[in-house]
């Protein structure tokens, strides 16, 4: 028998379904989220939630013509497949597939592209405002979690929404969770809501008592405000009526027939208005409910296990090591506890221990303070995360010069997760900063010597590190600091010279060995540090070669390349040409590590090739075989 799934081409053909209907549709949609996601990795706790909202949703709204904007989009599978991408699913977030968030060039359904979270209602309250400009008539509808609403930027647009009163609905899905558990104050507000037994109690007597009531305008009326009290006698005000919002809710997030009604009615009210619903994150698979934190997102069926630690695990490591014998080092994340290697910490030194939830800005500034008062404060962060808290970095942390050390993970290319989450900009953006330091480790015994070594400067620094495992190299060294601005040769040739900085160092070394094995000699740097540069290095190699090559995991422009070719100026030595090697002026869209960098030039016989062609006198062989 054929699945009611595959009927689907269009969101529109949900709309003819019966009750019994939907709840088939609902149970093949986990099912085949299951399968596939389990195949080819990817979100899969977020999906399992929302299927119930997903279905709701296409059911009473027209999309495109209505707007629907998911916040993230890592919860947004279901979406995809009933928007005519589900033969597309086995693609999901592998090279030339379909991406694991939304990008509105895959579909007209998909209406504003995000990977990092607290942007729907933003977004959607532009497209209302757009909606009204052009007196056109459609519905509005912006969907977030309640981790989004540990970020700033949702409260600056449910400020905005709730003074213009144009009709907009956000839905929270409040299932308790982003990715590790929420932190924080709207979080306990939120969990009042969810379990006080006296609101849903007198919420449900209240409903019973307006069907009961005769329907004139006083009774009505009394009985509304009988309904407000009570709410605020358990809230002791409804935040978002007081800000300019109609609340409905809460509404059980897996019951199909109260979500459409609920959405219906949001519908017909002109002005904001906020749907909370409650869900289960991972719902109807039992290993997802068990532990919704680890299965938020999964590996592909088959994949190797590294033999090597990966780098957050030893920067957590590390950290908790040196905060042993350090009272003043102090842990702080943006909602990713787990994805930064922080869970050894937090456990070890839990009053030490801070996630600020998903406010990078906040985490900086509260870095800061903390600094001022001689705490050593870690703020580790995802590269692509870190971007959103830039006025903090240069305004807050630089400008006093204050001690603050910024742990950036999945520096550079970062596989599956696609173009919203490479970390391919963090030199760039910090290295023109005065007083910053930036480093980056050429494997993972490095990263503990770097990791004691920003703990002992004194001002702003910065330690880049990549996505996933290391090399094995052995780690049982004593910590000791590696002097400021000093790289190291790690190989000496005449031919030619590779700088390398971080993850490039490697394939650097690698490249060459292929290059001497056809007669080419390189000198390989390890350059260490982004800012400030080795130039008694830099000298030398100026001295001895007319050309270099610098080899970044990072976009050209601004990036370490481009400082190598300033300092040489500034040194008196622009006869000197860099070649840069590193990622094109443009977005690098998911596949895996190793297939972006073999796209992008970046692998060891790519640097080695790019080396042979440019230098100036004739080879016989190429770099790639005999």
């Amino acid at each position: 028998m054929p699945r009611l799934l595959d009927t689907i081409d269009h969101p529109r053909d949900v709309h003819t379904l019966d009750a019994d209907q939907l709840a088939q549709l609902a149970r093949e949609l986990r099912e085949a989220l299951v399968a596939s996601v389990s195949q080819t990795g990817g979100h899969l706790s977020s999906n399992l939630g929302t299927v119930e909202l997903t279905i709701a949703l296409h059911s009473v709204f027209d999309s495109p013509h209505d707007k629907i904007v998911w916040d993230t989009g890592h919860q947004a599978y279901g979406h995809k497949m009933l928007t005519g991408r589900l033969k597309q699913l086995g693609t999901i977030r592998q090279q030339n597939g379909i991406s694991g968030f939304l990008m509105r060039q895959e579909s007209e359904h998909d209406q504003f592209g995000a990977g990092h979270a607290s942007t729907s209602i933003s977004a959607a309250v532009g497209m209302a405002v757009a909606r009204d400009l052009r007196h056109e008539d459609h519905a509005v509808i912006a969907i977030l979690g309640d981790g989004a609403l540990t970020g700033g930027l949702a409260y600056e647009a449910i400020n905005n929404a709730g003074q213009l009163q144009t009709p907009l609905i956000v839905v929270l899905n409040d299932n308790a969770m982003s990715i590790s558990p929420n932190v924080g104050a709207i979080a306990r507000m939120l969990e009042r809501v969810r379990t006080h037994p006296r609101y849903n109690a007198a919420k449900g007597d209240v409903e019973s008592l307006l069907h009961r009531m005769p329907l004139g305008d006083t009774a009505l009326e009394a009985a509304k405000r009988f309904k407000k009290s009570v709410k605020e006698m358990v809230l002791v005000n409804m935040f978002w009526e007081e800000l300019g919002f109609t609340y409905l809710g809460p509404i059980d997030g897996h019951d199909i027939p109260r979500l459409q009604e609920a959405l219906r009615h949001a519908r017909q009210v002109r002005g904001p208005v906020l749907v909370h619903l409650l869900s289960t994150k991972g719902k109807g698979y039992d290993p997802a409910e068990a532990d919704n934190e680890k299965l938020h997102s999964i590996s592909p069926s088959g994949s190797k296990k590294a033999l090597a630690p990966n780098y957050d695990a030893v920067f957590g490591d590390t950290l908790v090591s040196i905060a042993e014998h350090d009272p003043k080092v102090v842990a702080i994340t943006a909602g990713m506890c787990g994805g930064t290697g922080l869970t050894p910490f937090s456990k070890r030194f839990p009053e030490r221990f801070f996630d600020v939830g998903i406010a990078e800005a906040h985490a900086v500034t509260f870095a800061a303070g903390l600094a001022t008062q001689g705490i050593r404060p870690v703020v580790a962060i995802y590269s692509t995360f870190l971007q959103r808290a830039y006025d903090q970095i240069i305004h807050d942390v630089c400008a006093q010069n204050l001690h603050v050390v910024f742990a950036i993970d999945r520096a550079g290319l970062v596989g599956n997760d696609g173009r919203t989450h490479q970390g391919l900009f963090d030199i760039g953006y910090l290295r023109l900063i005065p007083q910053m330091v930036l480093m980056a480790p050429k494997d993972e015994n490095e990263l503990r010597h770097m990791l004691y070594t920003a703990l002992l400067h004194d001002g702003p620094i910065a330690l880049r590190y990549p996505r996933g495992a290391g090399y094995g190299v052995k780690m049982d060294e004593p910590l000791s600091p590696i002097p400021i601005g000093k790289g190291e040769i790690l190989r000496h040739g005449n031919d030619a010279a590779l700088l390398a900085l971080g993850s490039t160092v490697m394939p650097c070394m690698e490249a060459a060995a292929q290059l001497a094995s056809h007669g080419i000699e390189t000198t390989v740097v390890n350059a260490r540090f982004a800012k400030p540069l080795d130039e008694e290095i830099l000298t030398e190699l100026a001295r001895q070669f007319t050309q270099v090559f610098t080899v970044e995991e990072h976009v050209l422009a601004g990036g370490f390349g481009s400082a190598v070719a300033e300092a040489l100026e500034h040194i008196g030595m622009p006869h000197v040409a860099v070649h840069r090697l590193g990622v094109p002026d443009r977005f690098i869209d998911h596949a895996t590590q190793s297939q972006q960098r073999d796209a992008l030039g970046l692998d060891a016989t790519a640097i080695a090739e790019a080396v042979r062609v440019r230098l100036p006198y004739p080879r016989h062989v190429s770099a790639g075989g005999a």
